[in-house]
């Protein structure tokens, strides 16, 4: 059996993540940080991938 690979995000644009502690994230960061006491839900993810959230942009993108 193959374990299914995780998907990683790098942050596009600098924003505060209301979600996590208030914690700013840079343009180039990995998202989510790796001491994150809260892992971000699918929904969140797509939020932070599209428009449709606070900033009206893209926040973070899937890396290669």
């Amino acid at each position: 059996m193959s374990k299914k690979r995780e998907k990683k995000y790098i942050v596009v644009a600098d924003f505060k993540d209301l979600k996590d502690g208030n914690h700013v994230y840079i343009k180039g960061d990995k998202y989510p940080r790796e001491n994150s006491e809260n892992k971000p839900t699918a929904a969140r993810i797509k939020e932070l991938a599209s428009i449709k959230n606070k900033m009206k942009k893209v926040l973070i993108k899937e890396q290669d």
